[in-house]
């Protein structure tokens, strides 16, 4: 399964970041691949090409805080989920990512 992610919590700090990487290491030990783009105190980090998002299955949302450029999701299938939630159980969200796809 192809997905694409965001992260972003209030301060745009450290959750943000260890969201990012517990779906890449959730999502590597599942066997999918996966672009995360990370948006916070620096702004928009490792943006999301086009055709990443335009051959995604999913797009995970792990968002406290307002992200930029919502609209690039729309016809994608989306979860929305807190950091917190990723930090805690990250394969378990994107199970149910793959159960929304297929």
């Amino acid at each position: 399964m192809k997905i694409v992610a965001v992260t972003a919590c209030p301060s745009g700090v450290a959750h943000t970041f260890m969201a990012k990487k517990a779906l890449e290491d959730a999502a590597k030990e599942l066997g999918h691949n996966i672009k995360v783009e990370t948006q916070g105190a620096m702004g928009i980090e490792d943006e999301l090409p086009v055709d990443a998002i335009n051959e995604a299955d999913v797009a995970i949302l792990a968002i406290d805080a307002h992200i930029g450029k919502m609209n690039r999701f729309d016809n994608l299938t989306k979860i929305e989920v807190s950091t917190k939630k990723v930090l805690k159980n990250a394969k378990k969200v994107i199970e149910k990512a793959e159960s929304k796809v297929k």
